[in-house]
């Protein structure tokens, strides 16, 4: 008699559930599923310090030109004539990216200009010859016109691209160049000259 009222009970009772042999399946597949996609309960492991490394030179046969994306300047190799120089490498950027650079989402920031952007390459630096104040640029241009410059080929002196000094000249003064260099990021970062500046 009592395990005909245990039974009832059972029945009664609204929160409890009947056992399904569906849902055994379904808690099956769920728990198979989990373990062969290798998912584990262990969190984040360590697996060693970040990559690093530096910008390779731009070569003798190659130009190395910074354009940009949405997240910042990104540079471009391109097959360089026999005695190519930094003149070549900024006339090439100022041109602008090909076709097929921009269908990659590659831009410029430079004006067009009817003046041409003048270089001349001494052991371990480059003077650029502006026909625009640096004012007139956007920091971006800048980063763009310093990093090409210094990543070019036929610079004396086999320095590597961030340790080029480039000597910015900037139309209609008269006064010093602004020595600055590129840095890993790939941005114009000026050079400390000492006390004097």
């Amino acid at each position: 008699m009592s395990s005909k009222r245990s039974g009832l009970r059972a029945r009664r009772d609204p929160g409890r559930r009947p056992w399904r042999p569906a849902s055994a399946l379904a808690l099956l597949l769920a728990t198979g599923a989990l373990a062969g996609c290798a998912v584990t309960d262990t969190g984040p492991v360590a697996a060693g310090a970040p990559a690093r490394g530096e910008q390779a030179p731009a070569g003798e046969g190659l130009l190395r030109l910074y354009f940009l994306t949405p997240h910042g300047t990104w540079p471009v190799a391109r097959q360089a004539s026999p005695g190519a120089g930094p003149q070549a490498a900024l006339d090439a950027l100022v041109a602008g990216p090909t076709p097929s650079e921009r269908a990659r989402g590659l831009v410029t920031a430079l004006p067009a200009s009817a003046h041409k952007v003048r270089a001349r390459a001494t052991p371990g630096a480059v003077d650029v010859d502006l026909p625009w104040l640096v004012s007139e640029l956007g920091r971006v241009a800048v980063n763009q016109l310093v990093c090409t410059a210094a990543a070019a080929p036929g610079i004396p002196g086999n320095t590597k691209p961030s340790d080029v000094i480039v000597r910015i000249h900037e139309s209609g003064i008269a006064e010093s160049a602004w020595p600055v260099r590129c840095d890993d990021s790939g941005a114009a970062a000026p050079v400390d000259t000492g006390p004097d500046r």
